[in-house]
């Protein structure tokens, strides 16, 4: 055997440990609260957020078609950057009581990593480096921080692979272990629906950015997981002309039904780990 031979067996062997030990499905520490109450969330993410008349809009009307009094003081803000990963934002600046017109200091931060940070080991320690930081701010400033676990890409993506998913959901289960925060599983659901209903569009044709209906099935797993409620039966899926961007239809009474559904189903049984 040349050493050549050996050299890339031991390569192949490490490889499969490391995704033996990111497929090992690690126990949520923070869980949701059951019918939380949040009025002040401050979303900060990219693209995958402001996609589809953004995500904090669609989680603002979920909220608003379930109960009515709360929608009505909610104070819901998004900062997004094109591309940014999670260390491209200004936290201390979008968390300072009244930069973004909210007097009051934000309830919940829901902070999201760029797409390919979790395919790259040193992106991934700048992730769980920067998320740290900002946790320790957004507590100090009396606020509760989650993560937004991103989709995974598709084809035609040249990034696209089978196991992306897996390396993504262990990156924010293990910060958000470490860091004390709430993780919502968007990812997962993602994964979820497209296992059910294989003909369902969640991405755009770029095979990165979601669809409207990928953007409705995140906002239900957002709504699901930070308000401690069931999306299924909430009535909202009569959607604003300005949503149907990028060519996307109306999501129709039964495929919204479907995509809550998953939402709550995976919610449950990420929160479930043992």
């Amino acid at each position: 055997m040349t050493f050549s031979l050996q050299f890339s067996r031991l390569g192949l062997v490490a490889c499969l440990l490391f995704l033996s030990e990111l497929s090992l499905a690690e126990a949520l520490k923070v869980k949701p609260l059951l019918n939380s109450n949040p009025e002040r969330v401050l979303f900060v993410g990219n693209s995958y957020y402001y996609y589809n008349n953004s995500l904090h809009n669609h989680v603002s009307d979920l909220v608003k078609a379930s109960d009515a009094a709360l929608g009505a003081r909610l104070q819901f803000k998004s900062s997004t950057i094109g591309g940014a990963a999670l260390n491209h934002h200004n936290m201390a600046h979008l968390t300072e009581p009244g930069s973004l017109g909210v007097t009051q200091p934000f309830q919940w931060v829901v902070m999201q990593g760029g797409s390919a940070e979790p395919l790259s080991q040193s992106r991934r320690e700048i992730f769980r480096q920067t998320a740290m930081t900002h946790a320790e701010m957004v507590k100090a400033r009396g606020g509760q921080v989650a993560l937004y676990m991103t989709h995974a890409y598709v084809k035609p993506h040249r990034l696209a692979s089978p196991q992306n998913i897996t390396a993504t959901e262990s990156m924010y289960v293990e910060v958000g272990n470490e860091i004390g925060a709430l993780v919502i599983p968007v990812g997962l659901a993602f994964r979820e629906a497209y296992q059910r209903f294989p003909n369902l569009k969640l991405h755009l044709p770029d095979g990165t950015h979601p669809s409207l209906l990928g953007t409705y099935l995140a906002a239900c797993t957002t709504y699901a997981t930070l308000y401690g409620r069931s999306p299924v039966g909430v009535k909202y899926n009569k959607l604003d002309p300005s949503y149907l961007s990028h060519g996307a239809n109306a999501i129709d009474e039964a495929t919204a039904t479907q995509l809550q559904q998953v939402a709550q189903d995976v919610v449950t049984e990420f929160f479930q780990r043992k």
